[in-house]
């Protein structure tokens, strides 16, 4: 195996990596398949390290505490006004320290297709496998509802762990009966305007999730259940209970994921046509640099060891309190 993949797996083994990291992993490797054939054979010869490290962001949060507020942006926290589309004009009107109260997903998702266009352009075969990576990882939260409101977890409704069922529990048990053809990669014009589409669509959804749910709970049914996995014995919500929100959702969480992998793609592919579109088969055959990659796994011995940076509530699982 070589050096750089193994240094990955060891990663994900000592962070228990197991949406929910479920569906960023799969997002991305999905991701790859629908990339033009200038891309895809350097791609696919790195789709275990993509795939991996699409979590990378989640667990980077217990060592940067800004990095939490990436990952969601509380539009309900505005009174509906018309956010400015671009950071410096937002920072202007709200104040950075507001702002990153709040989250500052869409700010920052172009930010990331920017270090990718950079990285594409000085052919840096790890920046760009880095931030295709973590990308991915920030197209896919913009994609759920709950990443919208500052009600995220249900908290304010009596809904505590509706977060983990929509975006963990539903695509783990139903993903087998989704169709991922989403069609080509394609060139996205305006990438600050697609952020912002993302997290505004999204957020069309969050009543409809918090109703659907209540109305599912209030019936009596069942929510939970235990299952063992390996020697842990876990509480989860029940299949006849997910099942029965699956459907009221009436594919709801398959459209997000789907989106989610066009989107991935399209950024990729955006920013490789904006460095220029450099030829990738140069790049198949470089080899990591030691220094990197032990400043990676020093990375992740120190989130194993330290994680001082809690998360947002929703970010463990809420109904067993392990991590997610």
């Amino acid at each position: 195996m070589k050096p750089f993949l193994k240094i990955v797996l060891l990663c994900a083994f000592l962070l228990n990596t197991g949406w929910g990291f479920f569906v960023h992993q799969r997002i991305n490797r999905l991701a790859v398949f629908t990339l033009p054939p200038e891309m895809i054979r350097f791609y696919k010869k790195h789709l275990q390290y993509i795939s991996g490290a699409a979590v990378n962001p989640d667990r980077r949060r217990y060592l940067v505490p800004e990095e939490g507020a990436r990952h969601y942006i509380d539009l309900d926290r505005y009174d509906n006004k018309e956010l400015p589309l671009y950071w410096m004009d937002a920072v202007a009107r709200y104040s950075e320290d507001s702002l990153q109260q709040h989250g500052v997903l869409p700010w920052y998702l172009p930010v990331m297709v920017k270090r990718l266009e950079e990285a594409f352009a000085a052919q840096n075969t790890e920046d760009i496998l880095r931030y295709s990576a973590e990308l991915g990882h920030y197209v896919g939260d913009a994609h759920v509802p709950l990443h919208t409101t500052s009600n995220y977890d249900g908290q304010l409704t009596g809904q505590r762990g509706i977060h983990a069922l929509w975006e963990s529990r539903l695509p783990e048990l139903f993903h087998e009966d989704y169709n991922f053809f989403v069609g080509p990669a394609a060139y996205v014009e305006n990438v600050q305007g697609a952020a912002w589409d993302m997290v505004r669509q999204s957020h069309t959804m969050v009543d409809t999730v918090l109703q659907f749910e209540k109305e599912l709970s209030e019936h009596g049914e069942t929510r939970y259940s235990y299952e063992t996995k390996g020697k842990k014995t876990e509480k989860v919500f029940s299949f006849p209970y997910s099942r029965k929100f699956h459907d009221r959702l009436a594919g709801m969480v398959e459209r997000r994921w789907r989106s989610s992998v066009r989107m991935t793609a399209s950024l990729w592919y955006t920013a490789w046509v904006n460095a220029g579109q450099p030829d990738l088969s140069r790049l198949l055959d470089v080899q990591p640099d030691p220094a990197e990659q032990k400043r990676l796994l020093d990375e992740y011995r120190k989130i194993r060891e330290l994680r001082r940076f809690k998360p947002r509530p929703h970010e463990t699982d809420s109904l067993s309190g392990s991590e997610k």
